[in-house]
């Protein structure tokens, strides 16, 4: 099995944007951040200026996400739009991406920390960030969001490398 990331591409947002199958896994994966649901490839384009990575198995996308800073150095990166293609769940491409990820902004850009934001509702999600050693950050305040007329609370979490 080849996996491995590579930069993001415009070639892939087809791809990515259809595993996208309903507004509720919309907001999950995108908090409405890149427009209102559906979104197409222009509005998608925003990735365009984050670090954005593809995950690739043997040819095939199987996964993306985007890092960026949160501030002017490179001390702490964020991730975002994480998102696995939902035919290839459960077989550990979601884990692998992160690990490269994490390998790479601590190898390659030099890091000392990473986070991300993830709903409670999102489950599947918390426990793959958990598994590649994510760990809760307690906020005096949670970050909430009301979607499809519901509030949904946003976990924060963090990796100091």
């Amino acid at each position: 099995m080849e996996f491995r990331l590579r930069s993001y591409n415009e070639n892939d947002a087809d791809t990515i944007l259809s595993w996208i199958s309903d507004e509720r896994a919309f907001y999950r994966w995108s908090a409405g951040v890149l427009g209102d649901y559906p979104i197409n490839k222009e509005q998608f384009e925003l990735v365009n200026n984050l670090m954005a990575f593809t995950a690739v198995n043997n040819d095939e996308l199987v996964g993306f996400f985007t890092m960026r800073k949160l501030s002017e150095n490179f001390d702490e990166l964020r991730f975002g739009f994480i998102i696995v293609d939902p035919q290839k769940r459960g077989n550990g491409y979601g884990k692998r991406m992160l690990q490269l990820g994490i390998k790479y902004a601590k190898e390659i850009i030099g890091v000392k920390k990473l986070s991300l934001g993830v709903f409670e509702n999102n489950e599947s999600a918390y426990y793959c960030y958990k598994s590649v050693g994510f760990k809760d950050i307690v906020l005096d305040e949670t970050e909430k969001y009301t979607i499809l007329g519901e509030e949904w609370k946003c976990l924060e979490l963090e990796i100091i490398l």
